[in-house]
């Protein structure tokens, strides 16, 4: 599809406060970085002109691609339909093992971007017949103005949105990007905050409040993401600490899943993660008390089957990142009967049991 729509340069930001003269604090997200006049923010796609915050990025993709949902990953919501991704530059985290770092770490300017407006994206949705859209591949919180616009238009169509995100923004801003959203994925790096620190320029606790917020206080369908990478948040004492909050704080139904890194960008001198390490760590998970836990970045078929929780059976079983076989009746296990969480179909709405 060709877009044509005629967009501005720049988008006045929602998120912002006056400091003083010609100078502005962005409230987006927790770094609230302070812009001088022709500054841009830790994201670079947020920046002062003229004493006013604007967004760069809004409008600007840099490109769209057809993926299957599982692939985000989300196991339990529409599980075997496609999705349609795109991100854009930026960032607001400086991750060191960033595995899509060409575009998260590149500046509007210096990478090729596409013009569409949020109808854009709606009619490129329908004409790929996708039933949701996802703001994925660096994280969606940067342009949350962009994601506010497509999201409450793909509501009124009855096409789904899902965000792809570190979950670090702002306690009142993301009721605002989060309003019209589906259902999320949120990468939640490790389990300490050292490990954020030094290796994300970010903060362990303001993901946590996002994950809370997004559990008790919204509709929006959660998975968990967590990157293993050898020697950093591997261990088996960090990996069990963490599902035992998850269980504490969100329920034994939120699915988990534990993906293998490779090395890149500033950490090409770490190893592969081990496969043994992803399959402990599931095996870890389940032992706690986690119902649903998956493995990613690996071939693994029985680590990326859905299970049911009550009788063991083999719901929907997947290979990488396509649905070889869904048993499922409804949302139900068809030999128990018992419940599974998430969104099976177009018409129901997101199940988590109490």
């Amino acid at each position: 599809m060709n877009t044509i729509s005629a967009l501005p340069d720049f988008h006045p930001a929602l998120w912002q406060e006056p400091i003083s003269i010609g100078k502005v604090s962005c409230t987006l997200c927790p770094r609230y970085c302070e812009l001088g006049a022709g500054q841009n923010g830790f994201c670079y796609v947020r920046k002062n002109i003229d004493g006013k915050l604007y967004s760069l990025a809004y409008g600007k993709p840099t490109g769209f691609a057809v993926d299957p949902i599982e692939k985000k990953p989300l196991n339990h919501f529409l599980p075997g339909s496609s999705i349609l991704s795109f991100g854009t530059a930026g960032c607001n985290l400086g991750c060191k093992f960033c595995q899509n770092w060409s575009m998260s770490k590149a500046k509007i300017d210096s990478v090729l971007s596409l013009n569409c407006s949020p109808e854009d994206v709606i009619q490129m949705a329908k004409g790929n017949d996708t039933p949701s859209i996802a703001f994925t591949y660096n994280d969606p919180v940067i342009f949350g103005e962009y994601v506010i616009d497509i999201s409450r238009l793909a509501r009124e169509e009855q096409i789904n949105s899902v965000m792809v995100t570190a979950g670090y923004i702002d306690k009142h801003a993301r009721q605002d990007v989060f309003k019209y959203i589906d259902a999320a994925n949120v990468d939640l790096k490790a389990f300490s905050e050292s490990f954020y620190h030094n290796l994300t320029s970010a903060h362990l606790q303001d993901v946590l409040d996002t994950l809370l917020w997004l559990r008790h206080d919204t509709n929006i369908w959660l998975e968990i993401t967590t990157l293993l990478i050898p020697g950093e948040n591997d261990s088996e004492d960090e990996t069990k600490a963490m599902c035992d909050w998850v269980l504490e704080n969100l329920g034994d139904c939120i699915p988990l899943h534990f993906t293998a890194f490779h090395p890149d960008f500033k950490m090409t001198n770490k190893q592969l993660t081990p496969t043994k390490t992803i399959l402990h760590a599931r095996e870890l998970a389940l032992s706690a008390g986690i119902k649903y836990c998956y493995v990613g970045n690996i071939i693994d078929r029985k680590g990326q089957t859905t299970f049911c929780p009550r009788c063991d059976s083999k719901l929907i079983e997947r290979n990488w990142h396509g649905v070889a076989g869904n048993k499922m009746t409804g949302d139900k296990c068809p030999k128990c009967g018992t419940v599974i969480a998430g969104k099976f179909n177009k018409y129901s709405s997101n199940i988590i049991p109490d």
